[in-house]
């Protein structure tokens, strides 16, 4: 796969989308979109695409996560979410502390090999296939810290199966940062290379 700036802004609205359908979901206790939510938790499971943008199923599948990209980092914008950038900040810096972990990588894999097998008998949004995702993120992934902290309706935080969506969601998150990162993004990519970033991800919502 490319290392273009292309892609890495794909992989980074891929980041930005599981982010903002997590503050969804927390706030608004549902996804609006079924279409975007099932194409983000399928990013989990693509792990041979020829090119990044299968992953997600093409570039239309992740115009939520574009816009948010677009909404957090240009200067213009008056749209910034402080909750947002924290959960981007929170998903980027525990992959960075799971790309150190080979052991935990390698159970990662056959953890969402499990899933996989599971998806011959269920659908991709059924509970149990969520709770299977979810339960992979707070086996593997939330214990290396730090943790995520969602902010949201408690009511809604409360239901076990936005629990489960929010904790599938944050490993979507970890895949597109793990992909982010393959493709050569960097922290400092987000600081000093904004403008190329919002200006490639506004060229991707024209597609």
């Amino acid at each position: 796969m490319s290392h273009s700036l292309e892609n890495q802004t794909l992989a980074f609205a891929g980041i930005c989308q599981a982010a903002s359908l997590v503050q969804q979901v927390a706030r608004e206790g549902s996804i609006n979109d079924k279409s975007l939510f099932e194409a983000t938790l399928n990013s989990i499971l693509v792990t041979d695409a020829e090119q990044s943008v299968d992953i997600y199923g093409g570039h239309e599948k992740l115009g939520l996560g574009y816009q948010t990209l677009i909404d957090q980092l240009d200067n213009n914008s008056n749209r910034k979410n402080a909750e947002l950038t924290r959960y981007l900040v929170g998903i980027v810096a525990l992959e960075r502390k799971l790309a150190k972990r080979r052991d935990l990588m390698s159970m990662l894999g056959e953890r969402i090999n499990q899933v996989k097998r599971q998806l011959h008998h269920f659908e991709l949004l059924d509970e149990q296939v969520l709770a299977n995702l979810a339960s992979v993120y707070s086996d593997i992934v939330s214990p290396i810290g730090p943790r995520i902290q969602v902010a949201g309706n408690p009511s809604y935080l409360q239901q076990p199966l936005v629990q489960h969506q929010i904790r599938a969601l944050l490993l979507a998150g970890i895949r597109s940062a793990v992909l982010w990162r393959q493709l050569g993004g960097k922290r400092r990519h987000i600081l000093f290379s904004r403008k190329r970033l919002v200006a490639q991800a506004q060229a991707a919502l024209r597609y």
